[in-house]
């Protein structure tokens, strides 16, 4: 029997196991990538292990998040992030140069290599071909000192595109169609691997947007086969060596199949405040805008941007109306100038911002308050754009510079002739010589650590019985940024885990941090979907480091469990949902953790008597790693 693109790779790279869905297996990491606000923890916790020089083919650590440098704390954590990277054998990126997907889409990401980052989006890499997967920065941390990743061999379900994008259509709107069509739990313990004719109308930085954006489906990661369009990509970045062909054997199986008609697809957006609300764009005329963006690592693209001049042109904005426009990287930017695209930009009333996640994450660029904002980046969470009424729409390039034009939604159909599909022009400007690659003689090199940077404390075991109480009761869909929110003045602190840690859950309860300071420890109860989103480890770390013991929730999202085995703290699922509806805030529960089985079943007793059945889907491996009290315990006793 023939084999998929995605078991091509993992068979490739596995160190341990079977590729049997959903059995643990190990597998060997070629790349990882960091950025600024996961890395330095990451690489605190790399240092830790005692390891002479990253293990990897290449480890790139990309600064790109917290580029605000109001005060020492941001540019202090470059700083040691430059240092360390030049000690270690890292490639580093400085502020600016761009996104960290973006570049390394255009620079390093090669098609059958395995990749993991401390993004959640790191399976923009999977557009040309390439295994990538988002994770916490442990875990990240541990590949590069040479350990395999594991995971559930996740099943891989075929998306099979017919057709070709017509009038205003984009790739954005086929990721917003399969987010309407699956939601944001619709890809937990899946890789989405897209093929059929409808693939190769798709160039590699449209495939790159699917990619992306599949990680909102909760998807391990999202795959297209390595084709002539993916030689064509990296002939234009000049590094054809890095060109191999990887499609699925004609006998290949997969566990479900998608058929998408891009024929029929229109301009779609999402509705605040998830990015799975889809409806078309032509539904919400009349509907008014006070603010548009487009870039982030989903949307900043070349072709993005270009496509974007190219409607501005000749055009200005309407009084009361903001523009931000943010390249992906500095190669992108200078591809622009070289063709006179900057002046059009400008003349429109836009303005361009630095080759940085910028927006996307709340680092400025925050809506007028209850402002309608239809932006390009992947996540519209309640408050995430820094203001919390906003009303945050997600939509394609395209869609974004009409209506900011327009000053509202409007029908597309009245837009006239879309732009053509932008080709890469035939000399491309490389911006290679702005990463500093590590030297070869790393004795001189002197690590710099700034007075935010705090090492990782230690955590001591499980205790064998776990006394507490539910400290917080939660709904569904909570995000990693309902947990730790993002925005300047916390990002700041990722390095500083005592401090970042007063900022837990405090956009939902303001009281959390301070019962969880007057009590030995505590439990979180949650509904659906617990801790989709980012992938920030602190969300786990902070929570930890406050005394959280366990989350019991109704399910979980894939990068919070692991983090949250990461750090130690229990992930249960309630064997019956409606016991959610038993239990409240300051409701007591004890579990005898000698009585834990990877996989099974234990019993939770409440304070009253009452017995709460609690299940897990920890390997032997995963749960031995929690009673140890996290994974840095569980390495250093091996």
């Amino acid at each position: 029997m023939g084999l998929n693109i995605t078991e091509k790779i993992i068979s490739s790279h596995l160190i341990t196991g079977k590729m049997e869905p959903g059995s643990e297996i190990g597998l060997k990491i070629d790349q990882t990538l960091t950025q600024d606000a996961t890395g330095t923890m990451a690489y605190l916790q790399f240092e830790a292990m005692g390891i002479a020089k990253v293990q990897t083919e290449l480890s790139v650590s990309y600064v790109d998040h917290n580029t605000l440098q109001m005060g020492f704390r941001n540019p202090d954590d470059h700083q040691y992030l430059r240092t360390v990277a030049a000690k270690y054998g890292v490639v580093f990126s400085p502020a600016g140069t761009g996104i960290c997907h973006q570049l390394h889409l255009e620079n390093f990401a090669k098609p059958g290599a395995t990749l993991i980052g401390s993004d959640s989006h790191t399976p923009t890499a999977g557009g040309l071909g390439s295994l990538a997967m988002g994770a916490g920065g442990l875990s990240v941390a541990l590949a590069m000192a040479g350990q395999p990743y594991s995971i559930p061999m996740p099943k891989v379900v075929k998306v099979e595109l017919t057709g070709k994008l017509t009038g205003w259509a984009t790739a954005k709107d086929i990721i917003l169609h399969l987010l309407g069509l699956l939601t944001v739990k619709g890809g937990v313990g899946k890789v989405f691997e897209f093929g059929g004719k409808g693939v190769e109308t798709l160039t590699v930085p449209e495939r790159a947007v699917i990619t992306n954006m599949g990680a909102e489906l909760g998807a391990t990661t999202s795959l297209f086969p390595s084709d002539k369009q993916t030689e064509k990509f990296l002939k234009a970045m000049g590094r054809e060596e890095d060109f191999s062909e990887l499609i699925a054997d004609a006998d290949a199986t997969y566990s479900d199949t998608v058929v998408i008609n891009l024929s029929e697809l229109e301009p779609l957006v999402a509705q605040p405040h998830m990015p799975d609300r889809v409806v078309s764009v032509k539904s919400l005329a009349g509907l008014k805008v006070s603010q548009s963006a487009i870039g982030s690592c989903t949307n900043s693209s070349y072709s993005d941007l270009k496509t974007t001049v190219l409607i501005l042109k000749d055009n200005q904005l309407p009084q009361g109306v903001d523009l931000m426009i943010s390249p992906g990287s500095k190669q992108v930017l200078k591809m622009l100038a070289s063709e006179g695209l900057i002046g059009p930009l400008l003349d429109s009333g836009a303005r361009l911002l630095e080759c940085t996640c910028g927006p996307c994450i709340g680092m400025g660029g925050s809506p007028v308050s209850a402002g309608v904002s239809v932006r390009t980046f992947n996540r519209n969470f309640e408050g995430r754009s820094g203001t919390q009424d906003a009303k945050v729409y997600l939509a394609s390039p395209q869609t974004a510079a009409k209506l900011a034009l327009a000053g509202e939604f409007t029908d597309p159909a009245t837009w006239g002739t879309p732009p053509e599909k932008i080709e890469f022009p035939a000399e491309i400007p490389s911006i290679r010589h702005l990463f500093i690659f590590p030297p070869e003689n790393d004795e001189k090199v002197e690590i710099v650590r700034g007075p935010n940077i705090i090492p990782l404390e230690s955590f001591s075991a499980l205790p064998e019985i776990i006394t507490s109480e539910v400290r917080l009761k939660v709904g569904d869909d909570i995000t990693t940024d309902h947990i730790l929110p993002a925005g300047a003045q916390i990002t700041a602190l990722r390095s500083n885990i005592p401090a970042i840690s007063e900022y837990i859950f405090s956009r939902v309860d303001e009281n959390f941090v301070s019962r969880m300071k007057n009590s030995d420890n505590g439990i979180i109860l949650g509904g659906e979907n617990y801790g989709q989103g980012s992938s920030r480890e602190h969300a786990a770390l902070g929570p930890r480091h406050l005394g959280v013991v366990a989350v019991i929730v109704k399910s979980l999202a894939r990068i919070h469990r692991a983090n949250l085995i990461n750090f130690g703290i229990l992930p249960l699922v309630l064997s019956n949902k409606s016991d959610y509806d038993k239990l409240s805030e300051g409701s007591g529960l004890s579990l005898e953790t000698t009585s834990l089985t990877p996989g099974g079943v234990a019993e939770m007793t409440t304070t009253d008597g009452l017995k709460i059945k609690v299940e897990n889907d920890l390997s032997e491996k995963e749960l031995a790693i929690i009673l140890a009290g996290g994974l840095l315990n569980y390495v250093g006793r091996k």
